[in-house]
């Protein structure tokens, strides 16, 4: 039971994720399903983040002198950094063509604009 309390950033992960999904799968508002990718995007980055530290690791900074350091790896928090640019960059596209549905129907209710769409047919 310990060892699963220890590790509770892996708890939150899960938690974000499938709330995340959850609100991409059973939501019908646009915004509101941009907002669940969020969700889900951010669990994606905790997990990495915190597969990177490693017990008893340092932060990966030469130490003049010092040997057998052990250092957390650094990789996956710089590619999350990236991740994250890209992730604000992908929300802007998507609320960019949010507004453009909105303009062409007056809605951003995903049933409505699919019934729109029927009738249009």
């Amino acid at each position: 039971m310990v060892e699963l309390l220890a590790k509770y950033n892996y708890w939150i992960v899960i938690i974000l994720l499938t709330t995340g999904l959850y609100g991409v799968m059973a939501r019908q508002n646009l915004i509101k399903k941009i907002i669940a990718l969020n969700v889900f995007q951010t669990a994606v980055l905790l997990f990495y983040v915190s597969m990177s530290k490693i017990e008893g690791g340092t932060a990966p900074v030469l130490i003049k002198g010092a040997k057998q350091i052990i250092y957390d790896n650094p990789l996956p928090q710089v590619l999350m950094l990236t991740a994250i640019v890209v992730g604000i960059s992908t929300t802007a596209v998507a609320l960019t063509f949010v507004t453009l549905i909105y303009r062409e129907y007056g809605t951003i209710e995903e049933d409505q604009i699919l019934e729109l769409n029927k009738h249009n047919d």
